[in-house]
């Protein structure tokens, strides 16, 4: 290729993306400058800023129920999540066990099968369980969804991993469970952390599967926003998307430092060894 036409495929690469950014950007800025104003309704152009749909959040029993409800199903299914999806992940690991390729499809399935399929299953085997309406069975659900994410996180942080640190290990006398805790678990933290960040954001996020195996009690953010929308478009709802992405946008961060300050780590352990 010569050098004007790698230009050429390079301008065109950098305005196909600019385009990507543009087309998943601009419905958020179009509606959540919209959670400052001081209308009652979500309209342009605003008459004033105002933070009143934030007191809404922060006053109204329904909004507080939601908001709790949201961290405490969150936080569990991001912890079983990450728990179940970084054990598929190592047990799945380079082909080890047979059908791998095939339970990993299994692990996938949620990516892929429609949200109303899975609730509506999942709605008659917690009728049989006794788990409908009630905590453990939200949080389960999401866990279900979250899962995927977190196993392809880990394992590409477990793909990038050299086997021979392991060996290595192995060899100087550690026992299995040393190498995973000093040399594994170091190496795939950042791949983790991603997955549960991915999962917390998820699980944050779904409204449909909470719709069929949650009650009144377990009512989360994301669902008090679609029943909002149904009986009273109010900024309230702008509101509530705004910490939403302002939770995400903070998890996203806390992730990146938290690699950076393990990849900081490991560097000042490996330039005593080398000094």
């Amino acid at each position: 290729m010569t050098g004007l036409g790698k230009s050429s495929f390079n301008a065109l690469r950098l305005a196909f993306g600019a385009l990507v950014v543009a087309f998943l950007v601009i419905p958020l800025a179009a509606i959540l400058p919209l959670a400052f104003t001081d209308s009652v309704f979500l309209t342009y152009p605003m008459t004033g800023p105002s933070t009143r749909w934030f007191d809404t959040l922060a006053t109204s029993e329904a909004w507080q129920r939601s908001i709790v409800n949201s961290m405490i199903v969150g936080t569990g299914a991001t912890v079983l999540s990450t728990v179940v999806g970084t054990l598929a992940a190592l047990g799945l690991r380079r082909n080890l066990v047979p059908f791998s390729g095939v339970l990993r499809s299994i692990f996938l399935l949620p990516m892929v099968v429609p949200a109303v399929v899975l609730g509506v299953g999942m709605q008659i085997l917690y009728a049989r369980l006794g788990l409908a309406s009630s905590y453990a069975g939200v949080i389960i659900a999401h866990a279900v969804l979250c899962v995927p994410f977190v196993l392809v996180n880990v394992s590409g942080s477990l793909a990038s991993i050299d086997p021979a640190l392991e060996r290595a290990a192995a060899s100087l006398g550690a026992s299995p469970g040393t190498v995973f805790r000093a040399v594994t678990f170091p190496l795939a933290l950042p791949g983790i952390l991603t997955g549960a960040a991915f999962a917390f954001a998820t699980s944050l996020d779904e409204v449909v599967i909470t719709l069929f195996v949650a009650g009144p009690n377990q009512t989360t953010l994301a669902r008090q926003m679609f029943s909002s929308l149904r009986e009273n478009i109010s900024p309230a709802i702008a509101a509530a998307a705004f910490l939403i992405i302002l939770i995400t946008l903070i998890l996203a961060l806390a992730v990146k430092g938290a690699a950076i300050l393990a990849l900081l780590g490991k560097r000042k352990q490996v330039l005593p060894a080398e000094e």
